[in-house]
């Protein structure tokens, strides 16, 4: 395995926002080399917020903001990376269905038609439908499900089932079609997000706060029944962050998750393991995120040390 470390966020499929800044940074790389494209401003019109998730569309070229519901300022951006001489690339949605706090995950569905899904601390599941480009129109899915903020986010393949996770230890299956609550799941701690699996369409990854036991799989059509815990011992004594995360190697056979520590952890699902496969001593401080390049074989990590990494797998 080799490294590489750039102190400009990269792309490589992604698109990263500094820690403690208001910009979105696009670069690409390609091998051991990375350059950056571009800087956009993404703050809030009226409070000049930044943004708490992103997501790209799946058919343009667009990136997608969440911000508050606070102080009536915008709730989502659209970053159109096909600039229009004469107009700003950056436009703002004017509905705003969330009612306070924080909106803490935006994720687009996989289905034929085009929708994402916000998740907001004002307990709500928001459903957006697109009616033409750059108009979107905000459907409340549900509001009382969840007796805490929705941390999480995400939407089966096989079924128009809506996944929230929330900090109530609360995982919610919604079908959009039927209009009602299709399972509800109680676990023993408060869960920080979710996450299908690429692949396996009925497999799906929750976030937990429970030491060695972070992350929990699940299959949809035996819900109540946990298939396995995946986890690491933490050395530091930081508590377990929401804004540390995970991602699906593009086979969906393995699992890569940041940590407080400065790791990278991999789990290899098909092992009844619950120790990490492997673990990349890859920062000097807390690891946010490693995500899979979805054609070459490297993990891109962001920290809060503000480096990147780039791990020849």
């Amino acid at each position: 395995m080799v490294d590489y470390e750039y102190d400009t966020f990269d792309r490589c499929s992604e698109a990263f926002i500094l820690p403690k800044g208001v910009n979105c940074d696009i670069s690409s790389a390609l091998g051991s080399s990375a350059s950056l494209l571009s800087t956009t401003s993404c703050v809030s019109s009226g409070e000049r917020r930044w943004p708490e998730d992103i997501a790209w569309h799946p058919h343009r070229n667009s990136l997608f903001s969440v911000y508050t519901a606070d102080a009536g300022d915008s709730q989502i951006s659209v970053l159109n990376l096909k600039k229009t001489e004469g107009r700003s690339n950056v436009t703002y949605l004017e509905d705003k269905p969330h009612v306070k706090g924080i909106i803490n995950s935006i994720t687009f569905m996989p289905w034929e038609d085009t929708y994402f899904v916000t998740g907001g601390s004002d307990h709500a599941v928001v459903l957006w439908g697109e009616q033409d480009e750059n108009v979107w129109k905000p459907k409340t899915l549900h509001r009382t499900l969840h007796s805490s903020a929705v941390m999480g986010v995400a939407g089966m393949q096989q079924k128009q089932i809506v996944l929230s996770a929330g900090a109530d230890k609360r995982i919610v299956g919604f079908d959009v079609l039927a209009g009602h609550v299709d399972f509800k799941h109680l676990i023993e701690s408060k869960c920080m997000s979710v996450l299908p699996n690429p692949c396996d369409f009925n497999l799906f990854m929750i976030q937990t706060g429970v030491h060695e036991r972070q992350l929990r799989l699940y299959d949809i059509r035996v819900m109540y029944a946990e298939l396995h815990s995946f986890g690491w011992k933490q050395e530091s004594s930081e508590s377990h962050s929401a804004l540390i995360n995970q991602a699906w190697s593009p086979d969906g056979l393995y699992l890569s998750s940041g940590s407080a520590d400065p790791d990278i952890h991999i789990f290899d699902i098909r092992y009844n393991a619950c120790k990490p496969s492997q673990s990349i001593r890859a920062h000097h401080r807390r690891v946010f995120k490693a995500v899979w390049h979805h054609s070459l074989p490297l993990l891109i990590s962001i920290s809060s040390d503000l480096q990147i990494g780039l791990h020849k797998m």
